[in-house]
């Protein structure tokens, strides 16, 4: 049950991050300024992602789940497959540096980031 939890608590965490760096992303890039917006598209980015990593992921792996999870934010905002890009990419970074900050401040750990603790 404590397993579940956890489970639970990471998967909303790192949505909410997600979304806050789609958000970041989106308000650079194409100047939309919400929030619910970008948690919305988290939300279908993390299904599309979810369901094409099952079906034709073992094809060609992450790659295939990259290009869906910029097919969606392509779908949901303005300006083209160069403005999706851009906004996952500022999303990428924001969430990086959002995680890593969150690690020195000890309210996550190094090893929720894939990094091994010493």
């Amino acid at each position: 049950m404590v397993y579940l939890i956890g489970s639970v608590v990471g998967f909303i965490v790192s949505l909410l991050i997600g979304a806050l760096g789609i958000y970041i992303g989106a308000r650079v890039v194409t100047g939309t300024d919400d929030y619910g917006y970008a948690l919305i598209t988290a939300i279908v980015g993390s299904l599309v992602g979810g369901i094409v990593a099952v079906l034709i992921g073992w094809l060609l792996g992450w790659l295939v789940v990259l290009v869906a999870w910029i097919w969606v934010i392509n779908w949901r905002y303005p300006g083209g497959w160069g403005n999706a890009i851009g906004i996952g990419l500022i999303a990428w970074l924001s969430v990086v540096a959002i995680t890593y900050a969150l690690a020195i401040l000890n309210v996550l750990t190094f090893r929720m980031l894939g990094i091994p603790s010493i």
